[in-house]
């Protein structure tokens, strides 16, 4: 019995070093192909604070639907939400598993391309970028429920994460289990919202009743389409500015 025991933790231990030999070899093949444009443009795209007009899209779409009361409420969901998929992330997980960053990894660590000397904190499993990215994108996906919003939220996940490779502050494995904690929180947060919609007092408080049709029934939103358009525009600007800093 005890030899089974140890066989199995020995082929746990290979299966565990193939992962991490595997998850090191696609973080080193990302990292590892770069121009000084790809730079430029990686770590604007990175930024939290460049995506303030999709933010704020976000914002006048709300406003434009909603009653004040169900927009107050509405953003109070929202910050629960990105609170959640980062908490989980930097303040539950990381201390758990304490799993350097791979500009800390003593083994890669003067191979890494850092881009524009970021590094990061010491530990980096799971991604809270990729938490937050995917959490929002699986809430707004849930909440508006538009095809269009739905795609590119989630190419607007999916490329945040590939700039974290890029950049040099995350492996392939930080990312997906980062993605994976931004659904559960998206859709933990979702049905909390929800939720507490059915409590009638707090209903009759938010003047639910006159908006429960577009939230609970999924009736279109009114422009939506200025959520994509600020989106698509950000983007552009990234490579002008790109562009731009080359030329300069």
């Amino acid at each position: 019995m005890r030899n089974v025991k140890k066989q199995q933790a020995v082929t746990l231990v290979i299966m565990l070093e193939t992962l991490q030999h595997i998850d090191q070899s696609l973080f080193l093949a990302v990292n590892g192909w770069h121009s000084p444009y790809w730079d430029t443009f990686m770590y604007l795209f990175t930024n939290k604070l460049v995506w303030i007009p999709l933010y704020a899209s976000i914002l006048y779409v709300l406003i434009r639907n909603l009653n004040w009361r169900m927009v107050i409420f509405t953003i109070i969901a929202f910050a629960l939400l990105v609170t959640v998929a980062d908490q989980l992330c930097s303040s539950v997980l990381r201390p758990v598993f304490e799993r350097p960053r791979p500009s800390h990894n003593p083994e890669i660590a003067d191979i890494v391309h850092l881009v524009n000397g970021k590094r990061g904190g010491q530990f980096g499993f799971p991604s809270c970028h990729a938490a937050n990215t995917f959490a929002l994108a699986c809430f707004v996906m849930l909440l508006f429920r538009n095809k269009t919003l739905s795609w590119f939220f989630m190419l607007w996940a999916l490329v945040t994460c590939y700039t974290r490779a890029y950049i040099g502050v995350h492996y392939p494995g930080d990312l997906l289990f980062g993605t994976v904690v931004g659904f559960f929180a998206g859709i933990l947060v979702y049905g909390i919202y929800r939720g507490c919609l059915r409590f009638h007092s707090l209903t009759d408080l938010l003047h639910y009743p006159q908006d429960r049709s577009r939230v609970e029934h999924q009736r279109p939103w009114h422009s939506t389409n200025l959520i994509f358009i600020a989106g698509v525009l950000t983007v552009i600007v990234f490579f002008l500015v790109s562009i731009w800093m080359r030329v300069n």
